[in-house]
């Protein structure tokens, strides 16, 4: 049997990264772990309680409340994320969590709490993680690292079509200034800025279909595990 490895997909939002890495995992028989999802969860826990995120008692406070859990979905056999024993896999993908997102995750206490948190569920390895910093703050030593880029306009589209069917009111230019912002903090931020690592193989799928994504990054994946390593069907 091949020896388990920690596969990283880094890139900006919307480039289709936890696409990738879902199929990745389930091809592999990994486990998938959505890293955004955790900064998402926070999030959604700041929101509901009114946590002034500029005071960092109440940060401090706050994540001593939260507990976050990866369980799987026996209908779809997906990982979905669980705060404090509730199921928000579809609660966090709302636009008004999008908008504080990247700003929340800037702060150093939660990227501490969430980083310690992906490297504890990672001990074991077995897993495809995708996020902002998985490969360089995370998973230095990752045996796979991809980053994953793609036009812009290409990004604001496939966003747009996520989001329509949730919330039929939005616009092509909220989605757009959502994007560049989030784009900006995760570029800027002083903790573990978004960069690829300089081991990481960039893979730019603007025009690529999802099968071919997927054959891209199994070829990355047989590199590193050939000739022991078995994708299921």
């Amino acid at each position: 049997m091949a020896e388990k490895i920690i596969i990283t997909i880094d890139g900006f939002s919307s480039c289709g990264k936890s696409t990738l890495a879902k199929q990745l995992a389930k091809k592999l028989n990994y486990t998938y772990i959505d890293s955004g999802a955790m900064y998402r969860a926070i999030t959604l826990y700041f929101l509901r309680n009114s946590v002034d995120w500029a005071n960092k008692n109440e940060i401090h406070d706050a994540l001593k409340n939260i507990n976050l859990q990866f369980l799987t979905n026996a209908h779809s056999g997906n990982t979905e994320i669980y705060l404090n024993g509730e199921n928000i896999e579809y609660i966090i993908r709302d636009l008004v969590v999008a908008e504080k997102v990247s700003e929340i995750a800037a702060l150093p206490e939660v990227r501490k709490f969430a980083v310690a948190a992906q490297q504890q569920i990672g001990k074991d390895k077995g897993i495809v993680m995708d996020g902002r910093d998985i490969g360089t703050t995370v998973f230095p030593d990752a045996e796979v690292k991809i980053f994953m880029v793609a036009d812009e306009a290409v990004r604001v589209e496939r966003r747009f079509a996520e989001m329509f069917d949730k919330n039929p009111n939005i616009t092509l230019d909220e989605i757009k200034s959502n994007i560049a912002l989030r784009d900006y903090i995760d570029s800027n931020r002083k903790v573990s800025p978004l960069r690829k690592a300089a081991d990481a193989t960039e893979l730019d799928n603007t025009h690529l279909s999802e099968k071919e994504q997927l054959d891209f990054a199994l070829k990355l994946v047989k590199k590193v595990c050939e000739p022991d390593v078995s994708f299921s069907k």
